[in-house]
């Protein structure tokens, strides 16, 4: 499997700088400012000679290899890295050298491509809101997701700890200021991963992409902490990931909160100034 996400071609950065005028008061002036790079991916299955799209996402550049990875693990398309036959953007001379990073080829080991029929209608994805309108309780079921079961426990005071701590490790975030980041910590709040993206969607597919390709799913006794709110779309990825508490800094929606309680998964929401709601599996979390 390809281990870095590089060929020879140009490529965006994860921010481009933009020229703007500048106001304070009632001055002004002409200056530069960074603004976080937001471009299409293309995602491709790559099975039996034969390549069809998936889906196609706005995202920021980088950790692509691990948003297509996570991407098809979250949508149980595979359930281990062992289905992977390798991850590579798309080397066709008939593509345009500049898109080639847009496009993530994944290649199944399989003879055939599976069946991505329930995609055909959700080939665009947008950064802000993932697959709309396919989600729903129903079809994780039917996807073979049971509740979790998982001692995990972690102490109040860590929660209260994730924001900072996912800020110390948010690179682009403090240049540009747009990024959603998602994080992965253990029970004593140590941060294992921290993925950034456009998208809070992508963000978690990133990070689960990163376990998915180190051989670390299922993510046991672990926490999820998400910036901007905790949607449908993310408690299903930890549903599917084997995530037992998921923490953010906003609201959850109402069909998050249902999902959390029907899975067994702690949501906790409003995590910011030593406080937090828990909505479900308040057992996972000590005084």
């Amino acid at each position: 499997m390809s281990g870095s996400d590089s060929i020879e071609a140009p490529r965006a950065g994860r921010s481009t700088e933009a020229r703007i005028v500048r106001y304070e008061g009632g001055a002004h002036r002409g200056a530069f400012d960074d603004v976080v790079t937001e471009e299409p991916l293309e995602l491709r299955l790559v099975a039996g000679g034969a390549t069809r799209t998936l889906a196609v996402t706005m995202r920021t550049p980088g950790n692509d290899f691990e948003l297509a990875a996570g991407f098809v693990t979250n949508e149980s398309i595979v359930r281990s890295r062992d289905e992977i036959a390798n991850i590579s953007y798309c080397l066709d001379p008939a593509v345009d050298p500049e898109q080639r990073y847009n496009i993530v080829n994944v290649e199944l080991r399989g003879s055939t491509l599976p069946d991505v029929a329930r995609f055909e209608r959700h080939f665009t994805m947008t950064s802000a809101c993932g697959v709309c309108g396919r989600a729903n309780l129903d079809e994780l079921r039917e996807l073979g997701v049971e509740p979790l079961r998982d001692d995990a426990r972690v102490a109040i005071a860590t929660i209260y700890a994730l924001p900072a701590r996912m800020r110390e490790a948010q690179r682009v975030f403090s240049l540009t200021g747009g990024l959603h980041a998602a994080a992965l910590f253990d029970p004593r709040g140590t941060a294992l991963a921290v993925r950034e993206d456009v998208g809070r969607h992508n963000a978690v597919d990133k990070l689960v992409g990163w376990a998915q390709l180190s051989g670390r799913l299922p993510l046991r006794e672990t926490i999820l902490f998400v910036s901007g709110r905790a949607s449908y779309e993310i408690l299903q990825k930890a549903a599917v990931a084997r995530i037992p508490i998921v923490a953010s800094v906003s609201a959850p929606s109402s069909l998050a909160v249902e999902l959390a309680r029907e899975f067994d998964i702690t949501l906790l929401g409003f995590v910011r100034d030593e406080r937090a709601n828990v909505y479900s599996a308040s057992e996972r979390i000590t005084g």
